[in-house]
């Protein structure tokens, strides 16, 4: 059998190799050796990708704008949002979430940023929930024309939605309380880093509230219908070590080292492919928000299709006053 006789063999299947050694007379056990031996060179399973963390320094961050509510901050392709209330452990008002969502409008939009780190400023608390102190009967009552006029509102609706939107990840950075319309804050979030010092819980059913959408559905999806039920229902708090066990987090670290072990995820996914990871999060995000998830994954098919040849002909040619020619195009199956 000569070189090249062997290097088609590479080309097919194992057992196809093997029967056009036996026409030739040649020994299966050569062909064995040869073909692990070639395979072991070709197979990228034979060399598996080492994994490399992202460094662990803290960046330079560098603040953008001014807030009263949080602090918007810069740095190596990450934008760190900060609630900025720890003298109520990160509780939200209405004029807090109205920030927040303009701080996520803004790291959406800057193509410098591709991961978001939430966080609550302090090590004692990542949010609280909704201030109770300005809890109206309708919701929660701002400092703008609605909120004098006793209107309230439960806007941080919105900010889960925008947050689950979002096409870039967001890691939640977790130290202290993470309870109630907090707790759903991270839950809503696509990666948890959490501190040893850390407490999960729901309080709604003590305090005459609930949240039966993400806050107890997407709940389910990542902890279980029992678990979840549980949560809910006793508004017991669980330590960080029982939320990594139950899957609400996704690892647990030393106070002391949670920025560094969050930037360093941060880094690491900040090396693949920004669009990958777009429509990775639209595809998960589908199976659990229904057609809004459909629609969100469609919209990043689209924009797909709009970079192609194909989905340039057709613009192309209507601005060119001329016939698209789509049959340029293979039929793929």
């Amino acid at each position: 059998m000569g070189q090249g006789s062997e290097s088609n063999c590479w080309a097919t299947r194992k057992g196809a190799c093997k029967r056009i050694a036996k026409s030739q007379g040649i020994d299966s056990y050569r062909v064995d050796s040869l073909y692990f031996s070639h395979a072991s060179r070709l197979s990228p399973v034979s060399k598996p990708i080492k994994r490399e963390p992202g460094s662990r320094d803290i960046p330079a961050w560098e603040q953008i704008g001014e807030y009263s509510d949080i602090i918007y901050q810069r740095a190596e392709g990450m934008a760190k949002i900060t609630i900025n209330r720890p003298d109520v452990r990160n509780a939200f008002r209405p004029e807090t979430l109205a920030q927040l969502q303009e701080a996520f409008n803004i790291a959406r939009n800057d193509d410098s940023v591709g991961v978001i780190i939430f966080t609550g400023a302090g090590s004692e608390a990542f949010c609280s929930g909704g201030d109770v102190m300005v809890r109206g009967d309708d919701g929660y009552i701002g400092s703008d024309s609605l909120g004098k006029k006793g209107i309230g509102r439960l806007n941080v609706l919105d900010l889960q939605v925008q947050i689950r939107r979002t096409p870039k990840p967001v890691i939640a950075m977790v130290a202290g309380w993470a309870i109630g319309g907090g707790h759903v804050l991270h839950v809503v979030c696509d990666i948890t880093v959490a501190a040893e010092n850390a407490k999960f819980g729901q309080t709604g059913p003590m305090v005459g509230s609930f949240d039966g959408g993400y806050g107890a559905g997407l709940l389910a999806a990542h902890i279980g219908q029992k678990k979840a039920r549980e949560i809910w229902f006793m508004c017991r708090q669980y330590d960080a070590n029982e939320a990594l066990e139950m899957g609400l987090v996704n690892t647990v670290v030393p106070v002391t080292e949670l920025e560094a072990e969050t930037v360093s995820w941060a880094r690491e996914m900040l090396r693949h492919s920004p669009l990958a990871l777009r429509l990775l999060k639209a595809g998960l995000n589908a199976a659990d928000d229904g057609l809004a998830g459909v629609q969100q994954l469609a919209g990043d098919a689209t924009l797909l299709f709009y970079l192609t040849e194909e989905g340039q002909e057709g613009r192309n040619a209507f601005q060119e006053k001329r016939p698209p020619n789509f049959g340029q195009f293979p039929k793929r199956p």
